[in-house]
Formats: C-alpha cells, sequence, structure tokens
C-alpha cells in the first residue's frame, strides 16, 4: 500500500478554507478523533491518532487508532471482531482534531468494557453536582473477559 503523504501547512487561508489535507498532531504527535455511529450519531468513543494510524484509517477505511498506554498503533476490532468501517472522515476547521462516523461490526459495540458506546455514563450538573455517576445503558452489549480475556489491570487504564 503506498504511503499517504500530508500536505505541509503553509497559510492558515490554506489549511482552513483550502482543499488539502494538511493534518496538525500535538506535541506528543497525537490528535484526538471523535467516533459515532454513521446511522445515528451516537458518539461511540474519542480515541488517538498519530500520523500513522490517520494514514491507515484513510487507506483502508477501517478506523485505526493509537494506544497512548501500549505506544503502539491498532486496529479497532483487530481482537473483539467490531470493526469500524469508516463511512465519512471529517477534520476541523484548523485540521487538529478528526471525526469519524462509522458503522461496526459484529454487536455494533465499541466499548471495551462492553457497552455500545464509551459513554455510557452521565455526569450530574450544577446543583446534582457530587450526585452519582447515572449509567445511560442499560445492559452490556457483549462479555468483555469472553472477548478480551481478564480485564486489564486498573493502573494500565
Amino acid at each position: 500500500m503506498p504511503d499517504l503523504e500530508f500536505h505541509p501547512r503553509r497559510t492558515v487561508e490554506e489549511v482552513e478554507e483550502g482543499h488539502i489535507l494538511a493534518p496538525r498532531f500535538g506535541q506528543d504527535g497525537l490528535m484526538p478523533c471523535i467516533t459515532s455511529d454513521h446511522a445515528t450519531g451516537e458518539v461511540l468513543m474519542l480515541g488517538w491518532m498519530n500520523a500513522d494510524a490517520l494514514r491507515r484509517t484513510l487507506q483502508t477505511g477501517e478506523a485505526h487508532y493509537f494506544s497512548r498506554s501500549r505506544q503502539a498503533i491498532w486496529r479497532k476490532g483487530a481482537t473483539s471482531g467490531l470493526v469500524q468501517q469508516v463511512i465519512e472522515a471529517r477534520i476541523d476547521d484548523d485540521q487538529d482534531a478528526l471525526w469519524l462516523q462509522v458503522t461496526v461490526a459484529g454487536t455494533g459495540a465499541s466499548c471495551h468494557v462492553g457497552y455500545r458506546s464509551c459513554f455510557y455514563r452521565a455526569v450530574p450538573l450544577a446543583e446534582a453536582a457530587g450526585d452519582a455517576l447515572r449509567f445511560t445503558e442499560s445492559a452490556k452489549t457483549f462479555d468483555p473477559i469472553a472477548t478480551y480475556g481478564d480485564a486489564p489491570n486498573p493502573t494500565q487504564l
């Protein structure tokens, strides 16, 4: 597979209003990526991409991310089978954040804990602050132990 090259960032106008892909990665070499379900718009996860993960995603049409804890690229679904097929990829105005709209194979879940979305708990606001988190999903979509094996060590999360 030929290497996809990104354009250099020359002018603000070119980056913000032009037709070239000139992504900006942070000092750590990463950019955030929001991933949502193409059909429903539901946010499934927030991941991180380095240049290689972004290239692989664009070239294969399957979501690849960079694991900050493992310091490695991973293809979503390589272990679980819950592959994220990219339907559309959008980059924000200054090209330092990505939004993927995907379909998910298998159960349609994207969270390694077993829920459909990684955002399965609501945080209380204002006068309810300090109250318990409220679960927004009533049941797990799959059994993470059966899929991934033993639960990860909390210090590695």
